[in-house]
């Protein structure tokens, strides 16, 4: 099995800025998110991972799943890696760890998966 590849915020906002071809997609709960998200992240509720693998496999993209803390995010990224599905990151300390670097937040996600 794969080793879990993680970044942490401030590499995140360093590639976000490079302009290197990746996704973000938050899987917070709805009450979660409604406090915030990174830039440019997309929503996918925790549960709904399953029935949306098809999206993740298809991507040509790097994609950096994060939740508040980094917890539930880790433990995404552990069961797409044994679907096969390699081309996910943690983001290690979730949006709390982000925004506490004085990261901005917008005030709504860019867009749901489903």
């Amino acid at each position: 099995m794969s080793r879990l590849k993680e970044i942490n915020a401030k590499e995140l906002f360093s590639m976000i800025q490079d302009k290197n071809h990746l996704e973000l997609v938050d899987i917070r709960t709805p009450a979660e998110i409604k406090r915030g998200v990174i830039p440019n992240a997309k929503t996918l509720p925790m549960h709904l991972i399953p029935l949306n693998i098809d999206y993740f496999s298809l991507s040509q993209s790097q994609i950096v799943i994060y939740c508040r803390t980094g917890s539930r995010s880790a433990q995404a990224c552990r069961f797409l890696n044994k679907q096969g599905i390699n081309n996910v990151i943690n983001l290690r300390g979730g949006i709390t760890k982000w925004s506490s670097g004085g990261l901005r937040l917008d005030p709504a996600p860019l867009d749901s998966i489903a």
